[in-house]
């Protein structure tokens, strides 16, 4: 009954920049909680009721925002969901042609909602009050048992960013780590926090936190399992499997635990040197693996006003394929389903696993409007979806990996191949040139692939990949600025 409730959201009042989505989606007591943005509705769902809650907490109405990280945790009776609100929004400029949201009234936020009685309580909430700069967003919410507090990240910001302990019975908060921080996850007894800046380096180091010590280690970052550098690896989501540490970023997974001596290194999964990432999505526990969505455009300008903009233009709005929602089970990683635009936020219900999407980024600069621009929408599947595998197709332009060899990266691909019985790689070349093919997997601990070279002529190739296993990836040896690949699995 709870799943007939569900409803599609078309463009509707929230200023910001592009779409929000469906995000936090958690079931928990028998109540299914989710909240839209950029409406700035935090929605309760049981078999009897439809509670909505607009944030009128924080400050007076109409507010705007919400969450767009899947900032959410379960703790006995009580949902605990974080973001940021406007609350009043203000949209101004668009008469001047700089379309944008005064952030004077921006807070970062979390809430505890009672399962048992129905009660939104305001935990924490903090304001910079300053029209163009705002506090750091809380993207992560994360339970220490052993402290019985709320663990938060925040890295979407200009101050006030890192990792925070919140006290979640009187709402006092300290800072536990000054750098910035996207999201995190818990393995044995420590918390994983990955580290940097997402939309500029992304992932630069993780911080472990020792829940019971509070001491801290820090980890670099180690090789890619196909020996090709990687570049800007945005981190989306992390998650606990097999008692490693991993991190979903632009390009692939870093997988490790330096406390069982395996650091972290880069499996390349979906790289191709665009957007194209496990971004503004959640990590989905299950059957003892993740789902997780590969989103093709969640993230993007809109207008570019300079060349730095047009650059940042082609990169986040160029779309290879469609987003994917991957099962990741190690050693196998699995496409078992296909999307448009993104993947907001996974649950599992009951039997069923619910997705929601949007047909529309988020965007930035000075194009923000006074109403959310998607259609945001939930389908509902069936367990039986990992046992799919989908019809897909990538098709990259060349001239992205050509562009990477200039920083002496450019291995493109890490495309699953688990459920496929004809794939094939077909390369439009614009002059003949050799292409190394690498061949791994996700057994722990990770080891290097192996690999094999084939002549690419100038015209068409069509090259089978039934013959290999796992994931493979690409590396052409010279640049091919005008040439294509189409990546058919079947």
């Amino acid at each position: 009954m709870i799943l007939e409730k569900l409803e599609r959201y078309p463009p509707r009042y929230g200023p910001e920049w592009g779409s929000g989505g469906i995000f936090g989606l958690r079931y928990h007591n028998d109540t299914l909680y989710f909240t839209l943005a950029f409406e700035g509705e935090a929605h309760f769902i049981t078999s009897d009721s439809h509670k909505v809650y607009e944030f009128e907490l924080v400050g007076p109405r109409p507010t705007s925002g919400g969450d767009t990280y899947n900032a959410v945790e379960v703790i006995d009776e009580f949902i605990y969901f974080g973001g940021w609100v406007h609350a009043p929004a203000k949209f101004r400029g668009k008469a001047q042609g700089n379309a944008t949201i005064d952030f004077s009234h921006k807070h970062s936020h979390v809430h505890e909602y009672d399962t048992s009685n129905g009660r939104v309580r305001l935990v924490w909430k903090e304001s910079l009050h300053h029209p163009e700069r705002w506090v750091g967003e809380v993207s992560e919410i994360l339970y220490n048992p052993y402290t019985d507090e709320l663990l938060l990240c925040r890295e979407d910001g200009h101050e006030n960013l890192g990792v925070y302990s919140l006290d979640r019975h009187n709402g006092k908060i300290r800072r536990l780590n000054d750098r910035p921080s996207p999201r995190a996850t818990q393995v044995h007894d420590v918390a994983f926090f990955g580290i940097g800046k997402n939309y500029t380096r992304g992932l630069e180091e993780v911080h472990a936190l020792d829940m019971v010590t509070e001491k801290w280690e820090r980890f670099s970052l180690g090789s890619s399992v196909d020996g090709g550098n990687y570049l800007e690896p945005h981190l989306g989501a992390m998650a606990s499997i097999n008692n490693r540490a991993f991190a979903f970023v632009r390009g692939g997974i870093f997988v490790g635990n330096p406390f069982n001596e395996e650091e972290f290194r880069f499996v390349r999964l979906f790289d191709f040197y665009t957007f194209y990432a496990p971004f503004r999505v959640n990590a989905l526990p299950f059957g003892g693996g993740v789902l997780i969505g590969f989103n093709a455009h969640h993230d993007a300008y809109y207008r570019p006003r300079s060349e730095e903009e047009l650059r940042y233009y082609t990169f986040t709005n160029t779309i290879v394929g469609p987003s994917v929602l991957v099962y990741v089970i190690p050693p196998m990683v699995k496409i078992v389903g296909i999307f448009g635009a993104r993947i907001t936020s996974l649950e599992k219900v009951g039997d069923k696993i619910i997705v929601a999407t949007s047909n529309t980024p988020n965007t930035g600069a000075l194009d923000a409007t006074p109403f959310d621009t998607g259609h945001r929408d939930f389908i509902i599947l069936d367990h039986a979806v990992i046992k799919e595998s989908p019809p897909v197709r990538f098709t990259v332009p060349l001239r992205f990996p050509s562009e990477a060899m200039k920083l002496d990266a450019g291995t493109f691909g890490g495309i699953p191949l688990d459920g496929y019985r004809s794939p094939r790689l077909i390369i439009n070349a614009s002059k003949n040139n050799k292409l190394r093919i690498y061949e791994y997997d996700l057994a722990l601990p990770l080891s290097d692939a192996t690999y094999d070279e084939f002549d690419i002529k100038k015209g068409r190739n069509v090259i089978d990949l039934s013959s290999f296993s796992g994931i493979v990836s690409f590396k052409l040896e010279k640049e091919d600025f005008k040439g294509l690949a189409k990546i058919e699995l079947r």
